[in-house]
């Protein structure tokens, strides 16, 4: 199912289940394109709090969600460097 259908389908409430179902899959799509956009900013040099300023967040928090999940040979830049 491509995304706009499974948007489609979360927004549509006639039928309970299969909005639940697609809510559940696009917050796995929201988590995943999160995780590439985080990779990327890092890619390119932002910091942890410019990334958490992006996304609305603490740094805190960003770096407590992703710093596990990202790519290991990206170098991260570091608060006290």
């Amino acid at each position: 199912m491509e995304s706009l259908d499974i948007a489609r389908a979360a927004a549509d409430t006639t039928d309970p289940r299969a909005g639940l179902r697609a809510v559940a899959s696009l917050r796995t799509l929201a988590d995943a394109l999160e995780l590439r956009q985080v990779e990327a900013a890092l890619r390119a040099g932002m910091s942890w709090q410019a990334v958490a300023d992006a996304l609305g967040v603490t740094r805190q928090a960003v770096h407590k969600k992703h710093s596990r999940r990202i790519d290991p040979t990206i170098p991260v830049p570091r608060r006290n460097a």
